[in-house]
């Protein structure tokens, strides 16, 4: 049900699009200003939320196509860092014996169960709505929030700070 009313959401963005301005910019700029130091968490929504500041942001369909740009921003966040880890994994493993050899089995494992939680997580939000006009931008919210987190968690084990 959640992913259905997310198609929906998605099929009126370019209506939406004509009238807000989403730019990554307050995202980008804190994460910037964080760096190595600072909880990059606090970044995580701050697009969307300037987007939705905009006149006419607070409406349900403007405020799915706002979180929509900003989980499009995180989730390339997260592939990069996966396949970055991932690639570090594997050289890791290289020439180790093979019941040493796990990093990069264990890291597809992981990621492959975050997805399955996060997916059931974010249809538990929308469901919490009961069918109502917030699931939509509920749903899309925790899976903004869920794939940025998972993304800083991945980016940060890249950098050896996890």
């Amino acid at each position: 049900m959640a992913r259905f009313l997310l198609l929906v959401f998605l099929m009126s963005g370019p209506l939406v699009a004509q009238d807000l301005s989403f730019r990554i910019a307050p995202t980008e700029s804190c994460l910037w200003d964080s760096g190595h130091d600072g909880d990059n968490r606090a970044c995580i929504g701050l697009a969307a939320s300037a987007c939705m500041e905009q006149p006419g942001g607070y409406s349900t369909v403007a405020m799915g196509y706002c979180l929509d740009q900003e989980l499009s921003f995180w989730d390339g966040q997260l592939n990069d860092a996966y396949g970055q880890l991932m690639q570090a994994m594997r050289a890791a493993d290289e020439g180790l014996p093979a019941h040493l050899a796990i990093q990069s089995s264990s890291l597809r494992d992981m990621q492959r169960a975050w997805i399955a939680y996060r997916d059931a997580r974010c249809d538990h939000e929308a469901s919490l709505w009961q069918g109502g006009t917030g699931a939509s931008p509920a749903y899309l919210n925790c899976l903004m929030d869920e794939t940025a987190q998972q993304a800083l968690y991945l980016g940060a084990l890249y950098s050896g700070e996890g």
